[in-house]
Protein backbone atom coordinates (compact mmCIF):
# COMPACT_ATOMS: atom_id res chain seq x y z
CA UNK A 1 0.00 0.00 0.00
CA UNK A 2 2.87 2.39 0.80
CA UNK A 3 4.38 1.92 -2.65
CA UNK A 4 1.01 2.52 -4.30
CA UNK A 5 0.76 5.85 -2.50
CA UNK A 6 4.26 6.84 -3.63
CA UNK A 7 3.63 5.67 -7.21
CA UNK A 8 0.36 7.62 -7.28
CA UNK A 9 2.23 10.65 -5.98
CA UNK A 10 4.77 10.29 -8.79
CA UNK A 11 2.06 9.82 -11.42
CA UNK A 12 0.17 12.93 -10.32
CA UNK A 13 3.37 14.99 -10.05
CA UNK A 14 4.21 13.89 -13.61
CA UNK A 15 0.80 15.06 -14.78
CA UNK A 16 1.29 18.42 -13.10
CA UNK A 17 4.72 18.82 -14.67
CA UNK A 18 3.48 18.05 -18.17
CA UNK A 19 0.43 20.28 -17.73
CA UNK A 20 2.78 23.05 -16.70
CA UNK A 21 4.96 22.43 -19.75
CA UNK A 22 1.81 22.47 -21.91
CA UNK A 23 1.04 25.90 -20.44
CA UNK A 24 4.49 27.11 -21.52
CA UNK A 25 4.41 25.62 -25.00
CA UNK A 26 0.77 26.32 -25.91
CA UNK A 27 -1.10 28.67 -23.59
CA UNK A 28 1.71 31.17 -22.96
CA UNK A 29 2.65 31.34 -26.65
CA UNK A 30 -0.99 31.87 -27.65
CA UNK A 31 -1.40 34.54 -24.99
CA UNK A 32 1.74 36.33 -26.17
CA UNK A 33 0.91 36.04 -29.88
CA UNK A 34 -1.20 39.14 -30.50
CA UNK A 35 -1.33 41.32 -27.40
CA UNK A 36 -3.82 42.89 -26.52
CA UNK A 37 -6.18 40.88 -28.79
CA UNK A 38 -4.90 37.56 -27.43
CA UNK A 39 -5.51 38.76 -23.86
CA UNK A 40 -9.06 39.79 -24.74
CA UNK A 41 -9.64 36.40 -26.42
CA UNK A 42 -8.13 34.66 -23.39
CA UNK A 43 -10.48 36.51 -21.05
CA UNK A 44 -13.43 35.32 -23.11
CA UNK A 45 -12.11 31.78 -23.40
CA UNK A 46 -11.46 31.44 -19.66
CA UNK A 47 -14.80 32.81 -18.49
CA UNK A 48 -16.07 29.31 -17.71
CA UNK A 49 -12.93 27.37 -16.83
CA UNK A 50 -9.19 27.98 -16.94
CA UNK A 51 -5.97 26.00 -16.31
CA UNK A 52 -5.88 26.99 -12.64
CA UNK A 53 -8.95 24.83 -12.07
CA UNK A 54 -6.87 21.76 -12.91
CA UNK A 55 -3.97 22.79 -10.67
CA UNK A 56 -6.32 23.70 -7.80
CA UNK A 57 -7.40 20.05 -7.64
CA UNK A 58 -4.25 18.11 -8.42
CA UNK A 59 -1.52 20.21 -6.79
CA UNK A 60 -2.82 19.84 -3.20
CA UNK A 61 -3.47 16.14 -3.89
CA UNK A 62 0.14 15.76 -5.07
CA UNK A 63 1.44 17.56 -1.99
CA UNK A 64 -0.64 15.41 0.35
CA UNK A 65 0.49 12.18 -1.31
CA UNK A 66 4.14 13.27 -1.29
CA UNK A 67 3.90 14.21 2.39
CA UNK A 68 2.15 10.93 3.15
CA UNK A 69 4.90 9.05 1.27
CA UNK A 70 7.53 10.86 3.31
CA UNK A 71 5.77 9.89 6.54
CA UNK A 72 5.24 6.27 5.46
CA UNK A 73 8.87 5.77 4.39
CA UNK A 74 10.41 7.94 7.13
CA UNK A 75 12.13 5.01 8.88
CA UNK A 76 13.13 3.12 5.73
CA UNK A 77 16.41 5.03 5.25
CA UNK A 78 17.88 8.51 5.56
CA UNK A 79 18.45 8.65 1.83
CA UNK A 80 14.81 7.86 1.02
CA UNK A 81 13.70 10.41 3.60
CA UNK A 82 15.99 13.03 2.02
CA UNK A 83 14.80 12.25 -1.52
CA UNK A 84 11.13 12.45 -0.56
CA UNK A 85 11.78 15.58 1.49
CA UNK A 86 13.34 17.26 -1.55
CA UNK A 87 10.41 16.10 -3.68
CA UNK A 88 7.96 17.60 -1.21
CA UNK A 89 9.96 20.82 -0.97
CA UNK A 90 9.86 21.15 -4.76
CA UNK A 91 6.09 20.65 -5.14
CA UNK A 92 5.43 23.08 -2.29
CA UNK A 93 7.89 25.62 -3.73
CA UNK A 94 6.19 25.45 -7.13
CA UNK A 95 2.84 26.07 -5.45
CA UNK A 96 4.20 29.00 -3.47
CA UNK A 97 5.45 30.42 -6.77
CA UNK A 98 1.96 30.03 -8.19
CA UNK A 99 0.39 32.08 -5.43
CA UNK A 100 3.09 34.71 -5.04
CA UNK A 101 4.27 35.14 -8.63
CA UNK A 102 1.91 33.69 -11.23
CA UNK A 103 -1.55 34.47 -9.85
CA UNK A 104 -0.82 38.18 -9.36
CA UNK A 105 0.51 38.50 -12.92
CA UNK A 106 -2.39 36.55 -14.38
CA UNK A 107 -4.84 38.69 -12.42
CA UNK A 108 -3.20 41.87 -13.73
CA UNK A 109 -3.17 40.62 -17.33
CA UNK A 110 -6.84 39.69 -17.27
CA UNK A 111 -8.06 42.61 -15.16
CA UNK A 112 -10.57 45.28 -16.08
CA UNK A 113 -9.57 47.59 -17.54
CA UNK A 114 -6.89 45.74 -19.47
CA UNK A 115 -3.42 47.22 -18.83
CA UNK A 116 -1.56 48.97 -21.64
CA UNK A 117 0.19 46.88 -24.31
CA UNK A 118 3.71 47.38 -22.92
CA UNK A 119 2.61 46.24 -19.45
CA UNK A 120 0.86 43.20 -20.94
CA UNK A 121 3.94 42.25 -22.96
CA UNK A 122 6.15 42.57 -19.88
CA UNK A 123 3.77 40.53 -17.70
CA UNK A 124 3.40 37.85 -20.36
CA UNK A 125 7.16 37.61 -20.87
CA UNK A 126 7.83 37.40 -17.13
CA UNK A 127 5.13 34.75 -16.74
CA UNK A 128 6.50 32.65 -19.61
CA UNK A 129 10.11 32.79 -18.43
CA UNK A 130 9.32 31.95 -14.83
CA UNK A 131 7.01 29.12 -15.83
CA UNK A 132 10.05 27.30 -17.21
CA UNK A 133 11.76 27.84 -13.85
CA UNK A 134 8.70 26.40 -12.11
CA UNK A 135 8.71 23.43 -14.52
CA UNK A 136 12.38 22.83 -13.71
CA UNK A 137 11.61 22.83 -9.98
CA UNK A 138 8.78 20.36 -10.56
CA UNK A 139 11.11 18.17 -12.64
CA UNK A 140 13.73 18.17 -9.88
CA UNK A 141 11.08 17.15 -7.35
CA UNK A 142 9.89 14.39 -9.63
CA UNK A 143 13.42 13.09 -10.18
CA UNK A 144 13.98 12.89 -6.42
CA UNK A 145 10.68 11.05 -5.95
CA UNK A 146 11.80 8.56 -8.62
CA UNK A 147 15.15 8.22 -6.85
CA UNK A 148 13.31 7.45 -3.61
CA UNK A 149 11.24 4.81 -5.38
CA UNK A 150 14.37 3.30 -6.91
CA UNK A 151 16.07 3.24 -3.52
CA UNK A 152 13.05 1.54 -1.94
CA UNK A 153 13.20 -1.25 -4.52
CA UNK A 154 16.99 -1.48 -4.24
CA UNK A 155 16.79 -1.90 -0.46
CA UNK A 156 14.09 -4.55 -0.87
CA UNK A 157 16.32 -6.59 -3.22
CA UNK A 158 19.25 -6.35 -0.77
CA UNK A 159 17.20 -7.71 2.15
Amino acid sequence: MKKIILLTSIAIASGILFSNIFNSIVIAVATDSDIPNSIIAGKEYYMTVYPGDFFRIFTPFSQILTLLSLILFWKKSKQIRLFLGIGLFCVVTADIMAFTYFHPRTDMMFSDPIPNVETLKRLSSEWSTMNWVRSTILLIGLIFSFLAMDRIYTLKKQN
